[in-house]
């Protein structure tokens, strides 16, 4: 199918699916309850999306935020009420039906959130091609939209350019494991049902990265649908646009904390547990940010670290025999490449087998926050418990 048969069919689908009452994608978990008080009830019903909603709990008043695919205005409406009356919501959808329903209801909303005139401005447009002026976003969100996109790359270039230097994207959409094939690619149903766009994580995050993005890390993840042995999981991704690192600093040395053994940043620097790491001021910018933070100590002269410091951390693999179970990892950032205490090296959205022991390790506190977990197995397994090493160390 062309971009532009894509395009029409997807449309048509939730044009439809806003009068039918039709649930799309996969369910998400907004507090109704609350949502109630200020946006209406014809809105609430026709709610899609795999997150909830996507990157709002970081909103500050008189922000300026860009909802992508805002379908009838729920997550704008939102943002409105976070932003308050000083701040700006830009809802950006091609489908008619869905605006006209959104642009009807903005001033009911605000009305209900006490605004003397909506923040909310709806507009027509396509991801790929936004009419967003440059520069002037904080944060740009998205619910379930962008796997729908024909071309992601050109979308991720967007939100790049209408996003303001030290501004932040908050994401939720559907990847894969693997390439969909094209017998999926090409069914025009599935593309309406977040399937056929859908990308592996390597390669949304890929996207992600080389549109400019740093820091990018997953917020949550959540399993959907398993499709010919094909494992379609929800993600929710956090990443920034840094702007110029400031000119005088005082960190020139980062040392890692842990509790990995090894990583590798966004720009290609490797950082070792405990060992300082002479780092430039562009670097020293990305580590400050909330997604490297923790990981790392900064200082202006080299802090080695060692297990007898409290600031050093490790997630050791129990002293056992392993089971497999069908479990596969796939480590979405904000690190480029990681490695854990038993020899394991993830890369970035590469599902990586992993048995018993890696899984306790990889739910432990420090490393969850980092890592998708699906489970291949199609029947429940009885696999024995096996040694990888004379030692009983791990695979």
């Amino acid at each position: 199918m062309s971009t532009e048969e894509i395009t029409k069919n997807v449309s048509e689908r939730y044009a439809k699916a806003a009068t039918s009452g039709e649930q799309m994608c996969c369910p998400s978990n907004y507090d109704f309850n609350k949502l109630r008080s200020f946006i209406p009830e014809a809105v609430l019903n026709i709610s899609y999306g795999c997150g909830t909603p996507a990157g709002l709990d970081t909103v500050k008043p008189g922000e300026t935020v860009l909802d992508i695919g805002s379908g009838g205005g729920i997550d704008c409406f939102e943002a409105s009420r976070l932003v308050g009356d000083s701040g700006q919501v830009i809802g950006l959808d091609m489908t008619d039906t869905m605006l006209e329903i959104a642009r009807h209801y903005a001033p009911i909303v605000a009305k209900n959130l006490g605004y003397v005139s909506s923040n909310v401005e709806f507009r027509k447009g396509t991801a790929d091609a936004m009419p967003v002026e440059t520069n002037t976003i904080d944060l740009v969100i998205s619910n379930c939209v962008i796997n729908l996109a024909p071309d992601k790359a050109k979308v991720f270039r967007e939100m790049f350019r209408v996003m303001q230097p030290g501004g932040r994207f908050t994401i939720s959409d559907i990847v894969t494991d693997q390439l969909v094939p094209q017998y999926l690619v090409h069914d025009a149903e599935k593309w309406g049902d977040c399937l056929s766009g859908a990308l592996t994580l390597t390669d949304y995050l890929s996207g992600i990265r080389e549109a400019g993005f740093v820091g990018v890390h997953l917020v949550k993840s959540s399993s959907w649908k398993v499709i010919d042995g094909i494992h379609f999981f929800s993600v929710t991704l956090t990443g920034y646009k840094l702007g110029v690192a400031p000119l005088t600093t005082s960190v020139r040395f980062a040392t890692l904390r842990g509790p990995f053994s090894r990583v590798a940043d966004e720009y290609g620097t490797v950082y070792r547990r405990g060992i300082p790491e002479p780092i430039d001021a562009r670097t020293a910018h990305l580590l400050n940010q909330p997604s490297l933070a923790n990981s790392f100590v900064l200082s202006a002269e080299p802090v080695g670290l060692d297990r007898n410091d409290s600031r050093w951390s490790a997630v050791l693999p129990e002293e056992t025999p392993c089971v497999w179970k069908g479990h596969f990892a796939m480590l979405a950032g904000p690190f480029s490449e990681l490695a854990d205490d038993d020899h394991h090296i993830f890369r970035t959205g590469e599902p990586l087998e992993i048995c018993s022991k890696t899984v306790r390790v990889l739910k432990a506190s420090g490393y969850a926050p980092h890592f998708a977990i699906i489970n291949r197995a199609g029947n429940t397994v009885h696999a024995s418990a096996v040694s990888c090493s004379p030692t009983g160390g791990c695979c």
